[in-house]
């Protein structure tokens, strides 16, 4: 198969890489001719250093990136079997690009989208052949990270879910099958541990050195919100929580926060800009956490109950599978744990007891406890038996 791959930034590089190491001829595409050739200098970088670390033979490399072709018109790709889009994440213009490649490509070419959050079957309306649309959702960086979403649109024929998932498969990926609802697994069960620790936060319970503090050395995660927000960007987390809310219909379990907003609107992004919610200029120290251990449990566990209601819920809606919720987390995110074993570890009754104190306390209806959850602790029923 040769594959397409539209939008030449980080995402869509990294998945033309991980084409072309699995031996595919790719096209890379993008109409900024500059981005094409920072692209390719940044593969060849890449490859010098695995190289470097004795990673890959040269020759190896060498075939990498032979296998790549940089392009900068679409009809560069007319005999593309398989076309990734990874551009930004706008509706309309991901459906004006949709529409265009189809009418450039061969009518038994496949169509998949990149994106984290947005409706398959929208994009796919877009087409005169929709069935061959639907969603394949990398993680960044992609050569890196195994996970991959799989994300039939309602539209989508059940043959180019399979050839889709295989070819996945083939490359290496870890896959999973989500049904098309905002954030499909990972960016819809992953939101409260964004959203509760600025909640959190914004309620003055603890600063952000503090909640890092506590996801990382009492809940074992690799990296505390904060600083991962810090890492995505806060532009870019702030855009995922924005989109998954309004597309539950302004759901208060996903409402944004202000903060992040106003850190956006002021251009404190993260890494990216040198400041976010800790400053990174040269020279300057990571703020001390207060590691008083009770405010710690209790700042972990209000998090990850938050997740693990998340996640239960998602299953009540079939949103996928048992397996597939824990494993999208655990190879999507790095959680040290998938959420529903978690729950089995924590006990579900107490998971209940605690959704509801927070209901209690909050008065809010984003605290309300899954169903799934509360019938299961009333039947004494675990996830995994």
């Amino acid at each position: 198969m040769k594959i397409g791959i539209i939008g030449s930034g980080s995402m869509g590089a990294g998945i033309a890489q991980v084409a072309s190491t699995a031996g595919h001829q790719v096209y890379l595409y993008d109409n900024n001719p500059t981005a094409l050739e920072r692209a390719k200098k940044n593969l060849r970088k890449v490859m010098d250093r695995l190289v470097e670390k004795k990673r890959i033979e040269t020759e190896t490399a060498e075939a990498i990136q032979n296998r790549i072709t940089y392009v900068d018109s679409i009809f560069n790709m007319a005999d593309a079997n398989l076309v990734i889009e990874a551009i930004i994440e706008d509706l309309q213009i991901k459906k004006a690009v949709f529409e265009q490649m189809e009418d450039v490509l061969e009518s038994d070419a496949i169509l998949a989208s990149n994106t984290s959050s947005l409706s398959i079957a929208s994009i796919a309306a877009a087409c005169k052949k929709p069935e061959r649309v639907l969603g394949l959702h990398f993680f960044n960086p992609a050569p890196l990270m195994k996970l991959v979403e799989v994300i039939p649109a309602i539209q989508t024929d059940p043959g180019v879910v399979a050839t889709a998932t295989k070819l996945m498969q083939d490359w290496g990926k870890i896959t999973v099958l989500t049904k098309d609802t905002p954030g499909f697994i990972v960016n819809r069960v992953a939101r409260p541990f964004y959203g509760e620790a600025l909640r959190i936060y914004d309620e003055g319970m603890a600063d952000a050195a503090t909640i890092d503090w506590a996801m990382t050395e009492i809940g074992g995660f690799r990296m505390g919100p904060f600083t991962l927000m810090d890492y995505i960007g806060n532009d870019v987390n702030y855009k995922v929580t924005e989109t998954v809310f309004h597309a539950f219909y302004n759901d208060p379990r996903y409402r944004p926060s202000f903060t992040q907003k106003r850190l956006s609107e002021a251009g404190y992004l993260g890494r990216k800009s040198g400041k976010g919610y800790y400053d990174y200029s040269e020279g300057s120290e990571k703020p001390a956490p207060n590691q008083d251990k009770e405010l710690g449990e209790n700042i972990f566990w209000r998090i990850l109950v938050m997740l693990i209601n998340e996640a239960a819920d998602a299953l009540y809606w079939k949103i996928a599978s048992r397996d597939d919720i824990d494993l999208a987390m655990t190879k999507g995110v790095n959680y040290p744990k998938g959420l529903l074993a978690w729950a089995d570890e924590k006990g579900i009754q107490h998971c209940v007891d605690t959704m509801d104190r927070l209901t209690e306390e909050y008065q809010e209806d984003r605290y309300r406890c899954s169903p799934l959850l509360r019938k299961m602790a009333r039947e004494g029923k675990t996830f995994y038996g």
